[in-house]
């Protein structure tokens, strides 16, 4: 009789949503709200799926985090009221209670990227004539992040339209580099890259088309994946000719960014060129066997690049963490020319681009509103001819022919992440490198185009710092090989001591 009034009372208990609330706030409010967004996103999936900790808990530190640093940085726009969020949490909670889990990210906050279309969140592609935006459809991007159960809090900034590798528009204004408020932060998903380095989100959603996910992952000392062309579906108007940007995980740690890429990742009839891999293989145990593996390290090559003085030095300095797991990091060279590779570059990217935006600048109203390296992409695209962009597409094609040779004699390739270290914020992009004037906005991000070009997958690794700020390497695996690739990363992770650092603004 008596078990039977206790199930009632516990029954009815639960029922009532605020006491339900209060019953969760008690249970774990040992946990304070640092140590819960320091925690990787994987243990709060886990913790969240057992019941041990709250999305309300989570979601109250998450906003705490973002209250006390996203004034200082600017990484994420578009926030949703904190009332509506809290809400949400509950819902959340209440579902667990029903035994209802929605999938690995239930409960955890997260903020697309701002040029991913988000339902009833503004996507405004940092461009003042869009910043009213709200009514656009899911991306198949971020109907994922929802059906595995993500809170969506609002945007992360990004450079107008994406262009450029410095976060800067002139809706938000101008995102700060986690480890320097006078730097830049990388882009365009440098608001993604701070909100991680600033734990302000337990993931990140990044674009990738020139660098843009690779650049400000290694500017702000975390990981970023640009997967394989196909990985992660897209849904845009022009479905077989886009073969550059792509979607792609962002995270502190390896283990979580392969969990978020198994959310991201699986095929979709919308994406026809979409891979049919079942995604759950990336969110396993990353151990694996490396004794042996052989890395070729391209460097700039073999001085075609121009870098900052220092800075190739300092990447290789990291190297013996390679020695201590048995890899082996070995000089190596393309047989291909560089400079027609740039030519294809200049070539098929305001194709692309140009064609994306071209709509926008047929209205003549519009061009004083709009980035002046957008209109310089449209125009530039206006002057090729069909033949111009098949025969580029050859060369290109010759480019991915040329890597796969060196794939013959080696397991991975390694570049570095950025030509120079992150420059002033007031700068729109640098104009030179040691000497060597730059003739486009994004000449000075040339070193990121080769796996772009190859449609390889690439994943940002930390590589320690210079001058006291962050910098990293490109490891670029086989076609289709993110597995490979997470593996070796997780290893480097364990290895090497970078992951640790953090932002010294956080212990302000």
């Amino acid at each position: 009789m008596y078990l039977i009034l206790i199930l009632v009372f516990i029954n009815n208990y639960v029922k009532n949503d605020r006491n339900f609330i209060q019953l969760t706030d008690r249970s774990h409010s040992f946990m304070s709200n640092s140590t819960l967004t320091q925690t990787s996103a994987k243990v709060l999936s886990e913790q969240i799926a057992n019941k041990t900790i709250s999305c309300l808990e989570v979601m109250q530190a998450y906003l705490a985090q973002i209250r006390a640093f996203n004034p200082k940085v600017n990484a994420i726009v578009s926030m949703v009221a904190e009332e509506e969020l809290l809400r949400q949490a509950q819902e959340k909670d209440q579902d667990l209670a029903r035994g209802n889990y929605h999938g690995l990210l239930h409960g955890l906050p997260m903020a697309p990227k701002d040029l991913t279309a988000t339902r009833g969140i503004a996507t405004t592609l940092g461009s003042p004539l869009l910043k009213n935006q709200t009514q656009l459809p899911d991306s198949i991007m971020v109907e994922r992040l929802r059906r595995s159960g993500a809170i969506l809090i609002g945007k992360t900034n990004v450079p107008e339209f994406g262009l450029g590798s410095h976060t800067y528009n002139q809706v938000f204004g101008t995102t700060l580099n986690a480890y320097d408020l006078s730097k830049s932060a990388g882009g365009s998903s440098g608001g993604a890259a701070v909100s991680l380095a600033l734990n302000m989100l337990p993931l990140a959603d990044g674009s990738d088309f020139g660098g843009s996910l690779r650049n400000p992952a290694a500017w702000n000392n975390v990981y970023g994946l640009r997967p394989s062309r196909g990985r992660v579906p897209a849904n845009s108007p022009e479905l077989f000719y886009d073969h550059f940007s792509t979607e792609g995980p962002m995270a502190r740690n390896v283990q979580d960014l392969a969990m978020l890429l198994s959310v991201q990742a699986g095929y979709d009839a919308r994406a026809p060129l979409s891979l049919n891999e079942d995604p759950k293989v990336f969110n396993q145990h990353l151990d694996s066997v490396l004794k042996g593996k052989k890395i070729a390290w391209l460097g700039d090559y073999q001085n075609y690049l121009p870098m900052e003085e220092g800075l190739l030095s300092a990447l290789e300095a990291s190297f013996s963490y390679f020695k201590d797991l048995q890899v082996e990091v070995m000089p190596a060279k393309v047989n291909y020319p560089l400079e027609q590779l740039w030519e294809c570059w200049s070539v098929l990217r305001p194709f692309i681009t140009g064609g994306k935006l071209g709509g926008l600048y047929q209205i003549e109203a519009n061009r004083g509103q709009m980035k002046p390296e957008a209109i310089w992409e449209i125009e530039q695209s206006q002057k090729y001819s069909a033949q111009d962009v098949y025969l580029a597409s050859a060369k290109r094609s010759a480019w991915y022919k040329a890597m796969m040779q060196l794939f013959e004699n080696h397991d991975y390739l390694l570049l570095p992440a950025s030509q120079v270290m992150p420059f002033d914020t007031k700068m729109d992009w640098p104009k030179n490198i040691a000497g060597c004037a730059m003739d486009t906005y994004h000449r000075w991000m040339e070193v990121v185009i080769g796996p772009t070009m190859a449609g390889l997958p690439v994943l940002d690794i930390p590589a320690g710092t210079l001058k006291g700020l962050p910098i990293g390497l490109q490891l670029i695996g086989k076609p289709q090989g993110e597995l490979a690739l997470l593996q070796l990363g997780y290893a480097w992770q364990q290895a090497t001591p970078y992951s640790q650092q953090r932002p010294g603004i956080l212990s302000e």
